[in-house]
């Protein structure tokens, strides 16, 4: 009789340990988001971890059209951030989002950058068809979005097929700026912000006009596939909040219309 008492009593204890630990399990969401963001979203996640107790966000950083492509092909997702309207708008296309929850946060601004301890004279984009700059960096257009717009930029100032030779693609935007500070490259075309966070290796050496490409305005939406969509989306009211865009502004990126 004390045997079966025991035995049930450890069974009780066991079966409470199971429901406590699933309990207090982390409910966990996963944000795909363009690199550029990295810095500032990594510091909006420690908020909303704070704001939610309980909670945990998981961030899975990358060029946009590739954080696309992952979505499309299953992968687990539940906010996904782009860097451009293009990529966003083929997972609105795909049917990968949830409707209502896209909405524009930030934008950016294009840059040329160089080594700090370049010896080489670059002051404008026109000088990089100068004989003197040998290698330019740029993300790969076919998924990056700084790349999109490094190509809108160079067929706005005429130079494309003069220095076609000389550019570098790259897998993402903070690639192209790891060239840039390590002095791999001549020169590269990244956003503002992020120059800003590796200042002491790279120079701002020329800003993009406006007008010589498109807008750099980044949307945000809840993925359909999400199993946690009320999470998703409370970190979105948070990345769009007050506090999401001192956040923001902290990192360089510029507020949109609301």
């Amino acid at each position: 009789m004390l045997k079966k008492i025991f035995l049930a009593l450890i069974t009780v204890i066991a079966f409470l340990a199971s429901s406590l630990a699933f309990a207090e399990s982390p409910k966990e969401i996963t944000v795909s988001a363009a690199i550029s963001l990295k810095n500032a979203f990594e510091e909006i996640g420690k908020v909303y971890q704070a704001e939610n107790r309980g909670s945990k966000v998981l961030f899975n950083f990358g060029a946009s059209g590739d954080l696309m492509q992952q979505i499309a092909g299953g992968a687990p997702v539940d906010v996904f951030a782009s860097a451009a309207q293009k990529d966003m708008n083929d997972a609105e296309a795909r049917g990968l989002l949830s409707p209502g929850t896209r909405t524009n946060f930030a934008a950016n601004t294009v840059v040329l950058i160089v080594p700090r301890s370049t010896r080489v004279p670059i002051k404008s984009f026109g000088d990089l068809q100068s004989e003197n700059v040998k290698k330019i960096a740029i993300g790969d257009p076919r998924t990056v979005p700084a790349g999109r717009y490094a190509e809108d930029v160079l067929t706005y100032y005429k130079m494309t097929a003069g220095i076609k030779d000389k550019l570098i693609f790259t897998e993402n935007v903070r690639q192209v700026l790891d060239y840039v500070a390590r002095g791999e490259v001549d020169a590269g075309v990244v956003y503002s912000t992020d120059a800003m966070i590796r200042i002491n290796e790279v120079a701002i050496a020329a800003t993009a006009p406006e007008t010589s490409h498109k807008p750099v305005v980044y949307p945000i939406a809840v993925v359909k596939t999400s199993q946690n969509a009320e999470l998703a989306k409370a970190f979105i009211a948070l990345v769009t909040s007050p506090e999401g865009e001192r956040i923001l502004a902290k990192y360089g990126f510029k507020p949109v219309a609301k």
